[in-house]
């Protein structure tokens, strides 16, 4: 048996609230000039988790990106921030999830989503990609599309009458009123995160409704 085969085999019957989230992976591009762009709303997500839980993030190598270690409803939980390219944080995933022994369904990817408007959000299980390269190189590497997703939305560019090509619209900042709409279901997230830790998925998902 492989270890991959021995870590995941056991996640039988995916969504039910018996599992807890143990680690929470934000998406986005390392750098300066990636910071405030769309494509980074999972690492904005990921700084804010590590803030409100008093967590600090320490880049560690053989994870490939920076983690931290907070306490959230009397569970541990990681936040990693992958320091590779977009298309390939599966690579500091899966060995974070290899390391730690944590399965497909107790693993959080929050990223950034062209299918729903800034101030719009959905917590889910599986699914597809959407073209996020982030998404489907996880995916890749896990074997399995059975993770849980916070999807933060950004809109699309037709979405705002333009023209601009997708790639270059992800990398661009969003205006000041679309910023604070992502930062605002951002908010509305880490309130939830005590009964994401726990596993309740229900009660989360009932209380994120109204952003949905």
């Amino acid at each position: 048996m492989s270890e991959r085969a021995s870590v995941f085999d056991k996640a039988g019957t995916l969504g039910h609230d018996l599992s807890g989230i143990r680690l929470v992976v934000g998406l986005g591009n390392v750098g300066a000039e990636y910071e405030r762009t769309r494509h980074n709303a999972g690492f904005w997500f990921a700084d804010r988790l590590a803030q409100t839980f008093s967590g600090r993030f320490a880049e560690e190598s053989k994870f490939f990106g920076s983690m931290a270690r907070v306490r959230i409803a009397g569970n541990d939980v990681r936040i990693l921030k992958p320091s590779t390219l977009m298309n390939r944080s599966g690579l500091a995933v899966v060995a974070s999830a290899l390391y730690f022994k944590i399965l497909p369904e107790e693993i959080l990817v929050v990223h950034d989503e062209l299918d729903l408007m800034p101030g719009v959000m959905r917590l889910k299980i599986g699914g597809g990609n959407a073209g996020h390269n982030g998404l489907k190189d996880i995916t890749d590497k896990l074997s399995t599309p059975n993770f849980w997703r916070l999807r933060l939305g950004t809109g699309h560019p037709r979405d705002f009458g333009l023209a601009q090509a997708v790639a270059d619209f992800v990398l661009s900042k969003p205006n000041a009123e679309d910023e604070a709409k992502i930062f605002d279901c951002i908010e509305a997230a880490l309130k939830v995160m005590p009964d994401i830790a726990v596993g309740d998925m229900k009660r989360a998902q009932r209380m994120l409704a109204p952003l949905s």
